[in-house]
């Protein structure tokens, strides 16, 4: 059953991606309902098949990588669905579909291993400070997705070569606005995250703990520099995509070393 709801996700994230590229070839570039229902689609199916598997492992299921990015791409949807219509970025939904689309196939090729099978039963904080730092690798996914728009959109305007794009995006310091937004959910989601380990006197691999903290360094310094207005909306936006590829590229061995042995 599960297996079929996941399919099922990645094929409306599918279709989500699909009138995306095609609507740029065709130059009118909007979010519109196709994307709107598949993005609702994908979203339904993917809570469906984490409330079936938690329940089958009496626990929130991030048990294994598969686990993890399964409910990261969840998170990314939740907030994505939140967040966009908040600061009237309905194309957010568009450019994320893609990222979405290919963390989901990735989970499913394999690469990943397999959903977790075993019952584990541990202490709700432990499996509080997992959740709200998948969800704020959410709201981080957002940010970089808001950071590559707003790349874009400074490229077209100074290259002065408007296309169907630059007219569909939202204005530039919308965007910027969001990504820094996102930037400060995800900041104090995975702020929480820690503490709720923190107060749960949980074992820590040091290797762990040391990637980890890195990554919450990284983005505590992206916003630090541009509370003191030493990183401008531009270089912030670069700073969110390079930060979640970090973190990114980290996640399998955060997960590796966080998994119950």
């Amino acid at each position: 059953m599960e297996k079929h709801l996941l399919i099922g996700a990645t094929f409306c994230l599918l279709v989500s991606f699909g009138y995306t590229m095609f609507a740029l070839g065709a130059g009118h570039f909007r979010m519109g309902i196709v994307n709107m229902v598949a993005l609702l689609g994908g979203f339904f199916l993917l809570t469906m098949d984490l409330w079936i598997r938690g329940m089958a492992q009496t626990s929130c299921p991030i048990n294994s990588l598969f686990d993890v990015l399964v409910f990261m791409c969840w998170s990314i949807l939740l907030i994505c669905l939140l967040i966009g219509p908040v600061h009237r970025i309905s194309l957010l939904g568009a450019f994320t579909s893609p990222l979405v689309f290919l963390v989901l196939l990735a989970a499913q090729s394999g690469l990943a291993g397999a959903p977790a099978e075993s019952r584990f039963l541990r202490d709700p904080r432990v499996e509080l400070h997992a959740a709200l730092s998948l969800i704020a690798y959410g709201a981080f996914a957002l940010a970089a997705v808001a950071g590559v728009m707003y790349w874009l959109q400074d490229r077209q305007l100074k290259s002065r070569q408007a296309g169907a794009l630059l007219y569909n995006l939202p204005p530039i310091t919308e965007i910027a606005s969001a990504n820094a937004r996102l930037l400060v959910l995800g900041f104090s989601l995975l702020t929480a995250g820690f503490a709720a380990g923190f107060f749960s006197g949980m074992q820590v691999n040091s290797m762990k703990f040391l990637a980890s903290a890195a990554i919450w360094a990284a983005y505590g310094a992206i916003l630090a520099l541009r509370r003191a207005r030493r990183l401008p909306p531009r270089r912030t936006a670069i700073a969110s995509v390079l930060a979640f590829s970090f973190a990114l590229a980290a996640l399998p061995a955060i997960q590796y070393l966080s998994s119950p042995k």
